[in-house]
């Protein structure tokens, strides 16, 4: 596998942070070399936010994504009017339909969208839209393994309640299942 850069990007309080922490410690778990940066800026709950996470097979040379993301984890609609052409041709804009009320411009990127915030609230909590689209993302790249996003819990999120863990563990399974159902929006020109 090559690099793997992913920019994830939404809300401050949508769980962008953690979906990114969450995919580097899930690599890490698998034996891959990883770097996590977020952007802690002015924002905050309520405010833009992301982070961007690089995935190697060898050390990481940049943790730099903004401008060459391989994959960009959408989660609201200023978040892709900032960062749609931050992607590489022939990359993946996976967006959440829920609160993004417009299409991707491009037509050189592969595209998925799913209602990511309704289908979090069908699971227990609309807040769970972020492992929603873990899922989805592991399902639509094939990295990272179940297992190790499943023990990545624990160190992101402590040790926390089962009902928590159970929570995320649903909406996990409920995105990377809504891929095989769904088919893609686009696929890259």
């Amino acid at each position: 596998m090559q690099n793997e850069r992913i920019l994830c990007a939404g809300f401050g309080g949508q769980g962008v942070m953690s979906l990114g922490k969450l995919i580097a410690c899930a690599a890490m778990l698998d034996g891959r070399e990883v770097t996590w940066m977020p952007s802690y800026g002015p924002e905050m709950r309520g405010g833009t936010a992301y982070c961007s996470v690089v995935v190697a097979d060898r050390p990481v040379g940049s943790p730099i994504v903004t401008t060459n993301a391989t994959s960009l984890i959408v989660m609201n609609l200023p978040s892709l009017d900032r960062f749609e052409q931050s992607v590489v041709p022939g990359g993946l804009i996976l967006l959440n339909r829920s609160l993004i009320d417009r299409e991707v411009g491009r037509e050189d990127v592969v595209v998925h969208a799913l209602e990511a915030t309704t289908m979090a609230a069908q699971c227990g909590d609309p807040r769970a839209a972020n492992m929603i689209m873990l899922g989805a993302y592991m399902a639509l790249r094939g990295t990272p393994r179940h297992r190790h996003v499943e023990e990545a819990f624990s160190l992101v999120f402590g040790s926390g309640s089962s009902t928590s863990f159970n929570l995320n563990r649903k909406a996990l399974r409920c995105g990377f299942d809504s891929v095989s159902a769904e088919a893609v929006i686009r696929k890259a020109a």
